[in-house]
């Protein structure tokens, strides 16, 4: 039985929340402010945390980044802002997903599920190797090179920071060579689960990579996506 930790300040959402986690058969914790709420998420055995950004004693955001320092447990942030910006923070940060206020309890629910589920195959995948595995590189003409063992990216020759985000999707652009891809297709295949959110945060994405390479690396197509060539 899978154990959600629910880290929100306002106890009507908190309670709602927990009584519909525990009718779908998790057990649940709970915490009303950022510092207690990062204690629990570190001590407590929990498989995901649903975590409000707008917190007292820490936000929603230093939690996570503190959290992040010694945990890879999914994170779902609950924010009550819709600005792009706040969501790619949250991101690349490490969240694994957003939901923005108010929500429907279904699709929270639907984004639950699917991220346990990619969380449990993923553990499967690295029990049946041990963990290990040979590096893989990846490479294109126009001068990029990704060793996706160790998540180092060169272009031209020139060591590239990216962060975790921006290096997942240039890995899918990068494995579809020569294909359009949506950017419906982008969001599911990097986040792992069908996208409710905003489709533009792809070309957030899209812009930071092509800053700290060239605008030439992933190529515009109009009325689809994007390619890497």
């Amino acid at each position: 039985m899978s154990r959600i930790l629910i880290i929100e300040d306002e106890e009507k959402i908190s309670r709602f929340v927990e009584l519909e986690l525990m009718h779908e058969g998790y057990e649940t914790g709970k915490a009303a402010d950022g510092r207690s709420g990062l204690e629990e998420a570190l001590k407590g055995d929990y498989d995901l945390v649903i975590l409000d950004i707008m917190l007292p004693e820490l936000s929603g955001i230093e939690v996570l980044r503190r959290l992040r320092k010694e945990s890879a447990v999914p994170v779902i942030l609950l924010t009550a802002r819709d600005s792009v910006t706040d969501k790619v923070t949250g991101l690349d940060m490490g969240a694994n997903d957003y939901i923005t206020k108010p929500f429907a309890i279904e699709e929270l629910l639907a984004r639950i599920r699917v991220i346990l589920r990619n969380a449990e195959a993923q553990a499967e995948g690295r029990g049946s190797d041990g963990g290990k595995g040979d590096p893989a590189v990846l490479s294109s003409d126009c001068g990029i090179e990704m060793n996706t063992d160790s998540h180092a990216v060169h272009y031209k020759g020139k060591a590239v920071e990216l962060t975790n985000r921006e290096f997942i999707l240039l890995k899918i652009l990068m494995e579809n060579r020569g294909v359009a891809m949506s950017r419906e297709r982008l969001l599911s295949e990097a986040w792992g689960y069908d996208y409710y959110g905003e489709t533009n945060i792809i070309d957030v994405y899209v812009r930071y990579i092509r800053q700290k390479t060239s605008d030439d690396v992933i190529r515009t197509i109009r009325g689809v996506g994007y390619m890497m060539e």
